[in-house]
C-alpha cells in the first residue's frame, strides 16, 4: 500500500518539478537580464556624466570662440580698411609713379619695390583671414555634431526615465492595491513592500502552513484568493513564489526530504491556489524554494527562526520594452 501511494505521489510531482526547473531557469534568465540593464544602465548615466561634461568644455570653448571671433571681425573690418587704405596708396604710387618714370628710374625703382611689398602684405592679410574663417566654420560645425550626439543621447534617456518611472508607478499602485485588499491579514503576518522595484508580499508560516507541513492553511488560502484577482488584471507582472524556513533540520519523510525540499513544495501548493479558478498564465509563475539559506534575521532565537519561517510572493515587471531600448543604443 504504501509502495502505490509513493508511486502515484512521484507520478503526479514529475511534471511540476519539471515546469519547476524550467521557471526557475526563466526566472534566472529575467534576473540576469535586468542585472545586465542596471549595468547597463550605470554604464550609460556614467557616459551622460562624461558627455555633459564634454559639453561644458565645449561650450565653454565656443564662447571663447565667439569672443575670439569678434576679435577676428574686428580685426578683418581693420583689415578692410588697412585694405582700402593700401589700394589708394597703390593708385597713388601709380600715378606718382607714371609722373615720374621718364626721367627718374632710382625713384622708380624705389616705388615699385614699395608696390610689391604693399602687394605682397595685401596677399597675407587675404590669406590670414581667410584662414580664420576657414577654423571658425570647422569648429561651429564640430560643436553643431555634438549638440546632435548629445541631444540624442539625452532623449534615449528621457525615454528610458519615462519607462521606468512608469514601471516604478506601476508597482507602486500594485504594492498598494494588494496591500489594501490584504489589509485584514497583517496582524497574521502577513506584509507588503517594494524593494529593487519588485513588489514583495511576505507571509509568515503561521498564516500559511502548520510545522512540518505543505498543505495551506484555510486562513491562508482566503488570503491567496484575494490575491489572485489582483495578479490576474496585470498581466505584464511575473510571478515568484518563494518558500524559506529556519536552520532547524526537518525528518525527511515521504513528502519531502529537507528543509530545501519543503521549502519547494510550499511554494507549489500555493501557486496551485493561484491558479486554481484563475485565468493567470502559468508561465508566468515560477516555483522556488530557498531553504533556510537566505534568512531576513540571522540571529539564534526563536523570533528570528519565527520571521525566517516565511514565504514570499515577488512580483517583478516586464523590463523587455527598457532591454530592448537599451541594446538599441
Amino acid at each position: 500500500m504504501i509502495t502505490f501511494f509513493w508511486s502515484i505521489f512521484f507520478f503526479n510531482s514529475c511534471v511540476p518539478i519539471a515546469k519547476f526547473h524550467e521557471l526557475e531557469d526563466k526566472n534566472k534568465k529575467i534576473d540576469a537580464e535586468r542585472e545586465k540593464f542596471l549595468e547597463q544602465s550605470e554604464v550609460l548615466s556614467v557616459d551622460n556624466a562624461e558627455m555633459n561634461s564634454k559639453i561644458s568644455l565645449l561650450e565653454e570653448e565656443l564662447e571663447a570662440l565667439e569672443t575670439k571671433t569678434e576679435e577676428t571681425k574686428k580685426s578683418y573690418d581693420k583689415l578692410s580698411d588697412d585694405y582700402a587704405d593700401l589700394t589708394r596708396r597703390y593708385e597713388d604710387l601709380q600715378q606718382t609713379q607714371e609722373a615720374i618714370i621718364t626721367g627718374h628710374s632710382r625713384e622708380t625703382r624705389r616705388l615699385l619695390t614699395e608696390l610689391q611689398g604693399t602687394q605682397e602684405e595685401l596677399q597675407l592679410k587675404e590669406d590670414r583671414l581667410k584662414e580664420l574663417e576657414q577654423n571658425v566654420g570647422d569648429r561651429m560645425r564640430d560643436l553643431e555634431k555634438l549638440r546632435s550626439e548629445l541631444n540624442e543621447r539625452n532623449q534615449r534617456l528621457i525615454e528610458m526615465e519615462s519607462i521606468m518611472y512608469a514601471k516604478d508607478s506601476l508597482m507602486r499602485t500594485l504594492k498598494n492595491t494588494i496591500a489594501e485588499a490584504l489589509y485584514g491579514f497583517q496582524q497574521d503576518g502577513l506584509s507588503v513592500s517594494v524593494r529593487n522595484g519588485k513588489v514583495y508580499v511576505s507571509m509568515e508560516e503561521k498564516l500559511l502552513f502548520k510545522t512540518g507541513s505543505i498543505e495551506v492553511d484555510p486562513r491562508g488560502v482566503s488570503a491567496l484568493r484575494k490575491l489572485a484577482p489582483i495578479l490576474e488584471n496585470t498581466p505584464d507582472i511575473f510571478i515568484t513564489v518563494e518558500g524559506h524556513t529556519d536552520d532547524v533540520p526537518v525528518r525527511s519523510n515521504p513528502s519531502y526530504h529537507d528543509n530545501w525540499d519543503l521549502s519547494v513544495k510550499r511554494a507549489t501548493s500555493i501557486v496551485r491556489i493561484l491558479l486554481d479558478n484563475s485565468s493567470i498564465d502559468p508561465e508566468r509563475f515560477i516555483a522556488s524554494g530557498r531553504g533556510e539559506y537566505l534568512p531576513v534575521d540571522s540571529s539564534n532565537t526563536p523570533e528570528a527562526r519565527q520571521k525566517n519561517r516565511r514565504t514570499e510572493i515577488i512580483l517583478t515587471p516586464d523590463l523587455d520594452e527598457l532591454y530592448q531600448l537599451l541594446e538599441s543604443d
